[in-house]
């Protein structure tokens, strides 16, 4: 038996950057031919990576090769359980390494980036003072509610984002304390200073908390060299869309606090004395696992870890041609605004593969459904779940409106597909839509639509 965690024991470190760059990992739909409705099918420009990544084919295939041998974990005596659980607690131990965790930080399981920071929301020491801006995305923003909470509206400039967390750690009350920030903003992949804000929550006896849910698919990540305390990612994000997250940091927060899911798994024991139920909870990351863990989940999410790892050098290659191109070919889109949380150079700004931006006089969502019904590019519109940051930027264009379009690449995209959004652009901007559109329940819709689902949705 030779499971694909059984050969990531062995995984080289990424080629030094003089060496040629190797190819990207394949991701599962390339190719897929969608609809039009003009007539015809074109090949799909998946433009929409940062809201959900594609499956990698070698994820696809591990879990194929796994699931003969799927059965209960941490419960079973049966050699397919044994299995299940050495799968389960290997992945584990690849998702720690692939997050740079220390000895003695935990790695527990979750269903996303949402699922692990309300975790470590409902874990921290009563009265701890949260602090953290207000442009985050909402799985960041919303989990923290209540008096201790500081919000600080974003700075224009790395420098006084930095400023603005020293001085507001600084009128914090004495006690716990904990910065939550992201790693790279879901609106404009702009990459934020995670360790200078590290270093300043140090010096204030504060812990950070990291959202890398849009940094882990494009950057390595490490608790250990950024210092921060603890890292939230999604399986999703990270090309294996099998339900399963993680939050990975300090151990003691996590031991101390009650079980995220009370049942099965989170119990060591219980007993019964009379009509009171004990309950001896266990210490280890199972504490807040409780119930039948999704180890299917837990296994792509090990084994896109170490494709990722694997391929790094050739990921951030791919990605930041793709991205230049991409910039390159907006700018010369008539009436197109560029989004920003940061007034740096755009040219030495460090950015993740997404682009926000607006056109003046088009209205996002019916672009995004041209682009769609008329050239098979797949963007996103609206607000993307982080509505302060992007009704803040939209309005700095001067456009109106609170919503954006934005394109994401990763490593299901090609040249050929920024090219076509780029033309697509143009062409709707300079000429106008070929198809007519109305906005149904609050989304634009092409009217009539012909285009069939696929045969297993009729």
């Amino acid at each position: 038996m030779t499971l694909a965690l059984d050969r990531i024991d062995t995984v080289p470190a990424p080629a030094p950057v003089a060496r040629a760059p190797r190819a990207v990992p394949a991701v599962a739909g390339a190719g897929l031919r969608v609809p039009l409705v003009t007539g015809g099918t074109r090949e799909y420009a998946n433009l929409d990576h940062a809201a959900s990544a594609p499956c990698l084919a070698e994820v696809r295939r591990a879990v194929d090769e796994f699931l003969p041998w799927y059965a209960s974990v941490h419960r079973g005596a049966g050699f397919a359980s044994q299995v299940s659980t050495r799968v389960h607690e290997r992945s584990r131990d690849i998702v720690a390494r692939f997050l740079g965790a220390r000895r003695g930080d935990t790695v527990v399981f979750t269903r996303n980036t949402t699922d692990a920071l309300t975790l470590l929301a409902r874990s921290v020491p009563r009265h701890t003072a949260v602090v953290q801006f207000d442009t985050e995305h909402h799985a960041a923003l919303l989990p923290w509610r209540g008096p201790h909470v500081r919000r600080i509206a974003t700075p224009s400039t790395r420098s006084g984002a930095i400023a603005a967390l020293d001085a507001a750690l600084a009128d914090c009350p004495e006690g716990p304390r904990l910065v939550v920030v992201t790693g790279a903003s879901n609106v404009t992949g702009e990459v934020l200073p995670v360790a200078e804000f590290a270093a300043v929550a140090r010096r204030h006896g504060a812990r950070i908390a990291l959202d890398g849910a849009q940094l882990a698919p494009h950057r390595p990540i490490s608790l250990r060299e950024l210092d921060v305390d603890y890292v939230a990612i999604s399986g999703h994000k990270l090309y294996a869309p099998f339900g399963a997250g993680a939050l990975a940091g300090r151990a003691d927060w996590l031991r101390a606090a009650p079980p995220y899911l009370a049942g099965g798994g989170a119990s060591r024991s219980v007993a019964a004395d009379g009509e009171r139920v004990t309950v001896a909870w266990n210490d280890g990351p199972e504490r807040h696992e409780g119930g039948s863990p999704n180890t299917v989940g837990v296994y792509a999410l090990g084994v896109a870890c170490a494709e990722l790892e694997r391929h790094a050098g050739a990921v951030a290659a791919h990605e930041d041609e793709l991205l230049a191109r991409l910039r390159r070919g907006l700018a010369g889109v008539p009436g197109l605004h560029t989004l920003r949380l940061f007034a740096d150079d755009p040219a030495v700004a460090d950015v993740v593969g997404t682009v926000s931006f607006v056109i003046e006089g088009h209205d996002p969502g019916r672009v995004a459904a041209a682009l769609s019904a008329e050239y098979g590019i797949g963007v996103r519109d609206g607000a993307f779940c982080a509505h302060i940051a992007t009704r803040r930027l939209v309005g700095r264009t001067g456009t109106g409106g609170a919503k954006a379009l934005r394109a994401s690449i990763g490593l299901g995209t090609t040249t050929e597909h920024v090219d076509r959004l780029v033309t697509a652009l143009r062409r709707l901007v300079t000429g106008g839509e070929r198809w007519s559109y109305a906005e149904l329940d609050g989304r634009w819709a092409p009217t009539p639509d012909p285009r069939e689902l696929p045969p297993f949705l009729r």
